[in-house]
């Protein structure tokens, strides 16, 4: 069975529920869960709104991403979804949820897959201020 259980990009809202079921596996004894969601500033400044645009290969990068992590580490099941389209304050933008015999495995993996995540995966984010400017953050960091 292929332990990447849940990817993808989305443009509707995401599910901690959906996620942690994906991963749930009897051989796990350690499960970790991060969920990203909107902050009402960044860089000191108030977030107005925000969106997340994705290239059309951001979902096989996430793929790329997820095995790299699978093979690195003994997971036992692995999950990852990222929201794309317009967003307010507190939605989630993106969910990873990874599981391993350990603890100490499952932290490790849960980390290097949203990092991994954010640095090679192409999706991108625009943020305006309250002040009215704006700017791009790519995930590919």
């Amino acid at each position: 069975m292929d332990v990447i259980r849940l990817l993808g990009i989305r443009d509707t809202s995401l599910s901690v529920e959906e996620v942690l079921a994906a991963v749930g596996d009897h051989a796990a004894g350690g499960t970790t869960l991060f969920v990203g969601t909107v902050r009402e500033q960044d860089h000191g400044k108030p977030v107005t709104r925000l969106s997340y645009s994705a290239h059309p290969t951001a979902e096989a990068e996430l793929r790329r991403v997820a095995e790299k992590v699978a093979a690195d580490f003994p997971v036992t099941a692995l999950a990852a979804v990222h929201r794309v389209g317009d967003l307010e304050l507190g939605d989630i933008a993106v969910i990873v949820a990874v599981a391993t015999p350990h603890r100490g495995e499952a932290f490790a993996a849960s980390r290097r897959l949203i990092d991994d995540l954010k640095a090679e995966v192409p999706i991108w984010k625009h943020q305006v201020f309250a002040d009215g400017s704006a700017e791009w953050v790519g995930a590919c960091e």
